[in-house]
Order: structure tokens, then C-alpha cells, then sequence
């Protein structure tokens, strides 16, 4: 058996980077989420242009992955005081972290997972 005694190797560690790990991909692999924050890093900032950008998502679904992603601290939602009242969400400093990831993660869709027939790439 060996022993290590190195910082990082004893299981407690272990254990909390597998469950940070967890906790992230469930967060950002949630049905919708990737394209959802996709759509926000491209500048799409309304519900309406958010809603645009993704297709096939419902009104409730995204208001409540909208809702995940504010109590998560990954959006601001901001209430404009326009007539009617309008709604804005942008992405404060830990979504705009999320980036890099949602981009390797696109790098790597166009490289390993083919179109179904018949479907253009966007």
C-alpha cells in the first residue's frame, strides 16, 4: 500500500474536488443552461432575445433556468424602468468565468458529435 503524503492526496481532498466537480457539471449540463448562457455570452440579454436564441425552450423553462442561474450567482437580473418594464440578465463575474468552458465544450461538440441528418450547424 502506498501512503501519501503529499497535500492533495488523502481522501478528504479527493472527496471535495469530486463533489465541486459534481455540483459544477450538474449546474452547466442541465437541459437548456449551456445554451442559455451561450445565448448571454453572444450578447442576447432580454428574455425575449434569449428566448429567440434558443430554440424549442418554453417560457417556463426558461424562466426557471434564468432563476437557477440568478440564485446561483452566475446572472444579474436588472428591471429597466421603461414603459412596459423591461428585463435584462447579464452575466457577473463567475458566468463570464463559465466562457472558456462553454466554449471547449462547443470546440469539442463540432469535433466529436455529428449533425443528425438533414440539420445545419449554427
Amino acid at each position: 500500500m502506498v501512503e501519501h503524503s503529499e497535500p492533495g492526496h488523502d481522501g478528504d481532498d479527493v472527496h471535495q474536488v469530486c463533489t465541486r466537480f459534481h455540483t459544477a457539471i450538474e449546474l452547466i449540463g442541465t437541459r437548456w443552461t449551456g445554451a442559455i448562457l451561450r445565448a448571454v455570452f453572444t450578447g442576447s440579454h432580454r428574455y425575449a432575445q434569449i428566448r429567440a436564441a434558443v430554440p424549442g425552450v418554453s417560457d417556463t423553462m426558461l424562466a426557471q433556468r434564468l432563476r437557477t442561474l440568478e440564485e446561483e450567482g452566475l446572472l444579474e437580473r436588472q428591471v429597466l424602468a421603461t414603459t412596459p418594464v423591461q428585463v435584462e440578465y447579464h452575466l457577473t463575474a463567475k458566468g463570464l468565468d463559465l466562457e472558456p468552458v462553454v466554449d471547449a465544450v462547443i470546440t469539442w461538440s463540432h469535433k466529436w458529435i455529428p449533425l443528425p441528418t438533414g440539420t445545419s450547424d449554427s
